[in-house]
Order: structure tokens, then C-alpha cells, then sequence
């Protein structure tokens, strides 16, 4: 394991804790106030969103002023090092206005565009994981790392999948449809409203698999780092997963389902 991966970790990991610690003090009880929209009038943004990126941004440029920064709700920062944070603040906005406790911080560093580090941290239950490209994935016991690998699944029939809907109804229109014809060729499905809580929810083995159209670099990039070091395979439509489509799977279905979501229209 590369040493400065630890480190790049090292940093994600206390950074990540700061903003949940930050959000969970911020949230006051009840619903939380809407402070803009993004792709539709349900796409939300809070105040406390736009804070807690403006958190992590000063932190990770005070210990590393030469990286990039990719985050959901400000500006890009191009950087010198090779490496680039990729943040999402508040995976699961409408969740934390709601008051149900699934939002989480997520925190990814690529090295010359790829994905090398990953945490997730569940704001409201503190649950956190990692990952180091190559070297694994786990979930956190207070400084402990319990390793994460993936069940397999013995049908494609008996799967539990994670999902999630697009905001802009006539995307939405297009996924129900899909959804129509998809449904009925699993056990069942699970829209809990975070990309990156539902992908490390995957690699501890809550769900079998998972499809979602729409996903931005920051609602992946820790989540699926964390999925595909506990062994499980990522597709996109005809390739790597991108805001197109992601699939995720244990190796011993992939195939199969990979082509039931291409078969379904998504």
C-alpha cells in the first residue's frame, strides 16, 4: 500500500469526520430550509451544504494548496500535484432536509484521474468506511478496519437492488419505465436517496446489486472505490460507469445483470 495513499486517506478520513461533526451541530430540529435548486425544483441545495464543501475545501488546501478540487456545489479548482478531491457535502441533500437519517459526506482523492482513496461517513450514524485503490476496503470500528468482501449471489432472481430516481421528471418518466419491466426479475428494490451509503451498503453485502442513471464524479467516485475493493464489478452502458449509467454487481451475476439492465431500457 503506497504510503502516500495512507496519507491521502489519513486526510480524507479526518476532514470527512470534521464536516459530519459540522453538519450533525448545524442542523437544527425539524425541517431544514431550501436555499436553492439544481436540475429541477426537487433538486435541492441547503445553506449547510454550501458550508460544509466551503469546510472541507479550506482543509484539504490548507494541508495540500497544490491539489484540485472537484466538489457538488462550488467551483472547480484546477491543481498542480496530480491529485483531486472529489467531494460531495451532503450525499443525500433531500434526505437531510427530511430529517431521515441517511446522508452521508463523501470523500475521494484520484491520482492523475484515477480513484485511489475513498471515505464515506453516515452523518446521522456516524457509520464510515474506506478504501485504498489495491489495497482493500472496510468498515471503521473506531480505528479498526473491518475488511469488506462482498457476498455472492446465487440468483439473479433473489437480488435485493439499490436504486435511485432522477430529479428532472421527464428522466424520471424514462426510469420508471425501465423500472416497470425491471422489477419483476428480482427479489425486490431499495431507494434510500444516497449513492455512496447505497454502494457502501453493497459492499457489506445489504443489497446484491445496484443501477442508477445521472450519477455525478462526486456521487461515485468514494462510494464505488469502496464497492470494487470489496470485490464486486462496475459497468457503465457500453464501458466504465458514468452519469449515463452505473452497475454494480458480485462477479458471480455481473454479466447476467448487466444485460437484464441493458435489456430493460435503462
Amino acid at each position: 500500500m503506497s504510503a502516500d495513499h495512507e496519507e491521502l486517506l489519513a486526510l480524507a478520513r479526518r476532514v470527512g469526520l470534521e464536516a459530519a461533526a459540522y453538519v450533525r451541530s448545524a442542523r437544527p430540529a425539524g425541517r431544514v430550509d431550501v436555499s436553492s435548486t439544481k436540475s429541477s425544483e426537487t433538486d435541492v441545495v441547503t445553506a449547510i451544504d454550501e458550508a460544509c464543501e466551503r469546510l472541507i475545501r479550506e482543509r484539504i488546501f490548507a494541508a495540500r494548496p497544490d491539489d484540485g478540487f472537484v466538489g457538488e456545489e462550488g467551483d472547480d479548482v484546477a491543481g498542480a500535484s496530480g491529485v483531486d478531491w472529489v467531494v460531495d457535502p451532503i450525499d443525500g441533500t433531500v434526505n437531510f432536509v427530511y430529517g431521515i437519517p441517511t446522508y452521508g459526506v463523501s470523500i475521494a482523492a484520484r491520482q492523475d484521474g484515477e480513484v485511489v482513496v475513498g471515505h464515506v461517513v453516515n452523518i446521522a450514524s456516524g457509520a464510515e468506511w474506506g478504501a485504498v485503490a489495491g489495497a482493500g476496503s472496510w468498515r471503521y470500528d473506531g480505528d479498526e478496519r473491518l475488511v469488506l468482501t462482498a457476498p455472492p449471489v446465487a440468483r439473479l432472481a433473489h437480488a435485493l437492488v439499490a436504486t435511485g430516481f432522477n430529479y428532472v421528471p421527464e428522466v424520471r418518466a424514462k426510469q420508471a419505465a425501465a423500472m416497470a419491466a425491471f422489477i419483476p426479475q428480482v427479489r425486490d428494490i431499495r431507494r434510500i436517496g444516497s449513492a455512496s451509503l447505497d454502494l457502501c451498503g453493497l459492499a457489506e453485502g445489504q443489497f446484491d446489486a445496484y443501477v442508477e442513471q445521472g450519477l455525478k464524479p462526486w456521487d461515485l467516485a468514494a462510494g464505488g472505490l469502496v464497492a470494487r475493493e470489496a470485490g464486486l464489478v462496475l459497468s457503465g452502458l457500453d464501458g466504465e460507469p458514468d452519469e449515463r449509467l452505473v452497475m454494480a454487481a458480485h462477479p458471480s451475476v455481473a454479466e447476467e445483470y448487466f444485460e437484464l439492465v441493458r435489456a430493460c431500457g435503462f
